[in-house]
C-alpha cells in the first residue's frame, strides 16, 4: 500500500482583534445616539408600560420582609417592574403642588402666555444690536421668570415634590411583595426588550 502525501496550505495573515482600553472615558458611546425622543414620545412610551393600577395598589400584597438582602432585592425588582407607575406618582405630586401654589401657577401661566404671543407674532426683536428669533425670545422669557418663580416659592415646592416622591415610592417599593404577582421565570420574560 502506498502512502500519499497530503499537503494542506494553512498560510495566511492572522491579526488579533483590536481591543479597546478598559479604563478611560469612551466618547464614542455618547456620540452614537440614534435619536433622543421628545417629551410626547417619552410620555406615550411610559404610558404604554404602566402596570394596572389595581395591581399597583392591591393592599393584600403589602408585607414586610425578613432580612435586608431580600429587602434590597424587593426594592430593585419593584423599581424595575413599576417604574412607569412611579413616574406617574411623581407627576401627580407635581400637579398637586402646582394646584396648591397659586403664585407659581400665575407665573407659569404668564410665561406660557408670553411665549404663545411671541410664537404668534413670529417677528425677530433687536436686543443690544442683535436679532433674536422667536425661540431665543422664548428662552429669554423663561430665564427672566426664574427670579419670579423663586419669589413665588418654586424652590421649596421642588424640594417638597422630590422628598415626597422619594418617600412614597420607597415605601411602596419596600413593602409591596412583588413575588406574589411576578415569579423569577416570568420576570425575565417581562423585562426582555423586543
Amino acid at each position: 500500500m502506498e502512502e500519499t502525501d497530503v499537503h494542506i496550505d494553512v498560510s495566511g495573515n492572522m491579526e488579533p482583534p483590536k481591543q479597546e482600553p478598559k479604563s478611560g472615558f469612551n466618547m464614542s458611546a455618547f456620540t452614537s445616539f440614534a435619536r433622543i425622543p421628545n417629551m410626547w414620545d417619552l410620555l406615550r412610551l411610559t404610558r404604554q408600560n404602566v402596570r394596572p393600577w389595581s395591581e399597583f395598589l392591591q393592599t393584600s400584597n403589602f408585607k414586610t420582609v425578613a432580612n435586608v438582602p431580600r429587602l434590597t432585592n424587593r426594592i430593585i425588582r419593584n423599581l424595575g417592574y413599576f417604574q412607569s407607575n412611579y413616574l406617574f406618582v411623581f407627576l401627580g405630586l407635581i400637579v398637586y403642588c402646582l394646584l396648591t401654589s397659586p403664585l407659581i401657577l400665575i407665573v407659569l401661566g404668564g410665561v406660557f402666555y408670553a411665549c404663545y404671543k411671541i410664537k404668534q407674532a413670529n417677528a425677530p426683536v433687536a436686543f443690544f444690536s442683535r436679532q433674536l428669533n422667536t425661540n431665543q425670545q422664548c428662552i429669554a422669557v423663561n430665564v427672566a421668570s426664574i427670579p419670579l418663580l423663586y419669589l413665588a416659592g418654586a424652590g421649596a415646592v421642588m424640594f417638597w415634590v422630590l422628598g415626597a416622591s422619594f418617600f412614597v415610592i420607597s415605601l411602596h417599593a419596600a413593602f409591596y411583595n412583588i413575588d406574589a404577582i411576578v415569579t423569577e421565570d416570568t420576570e425575565s420574560f417581562l423585562t426582555e426588550t423586543v
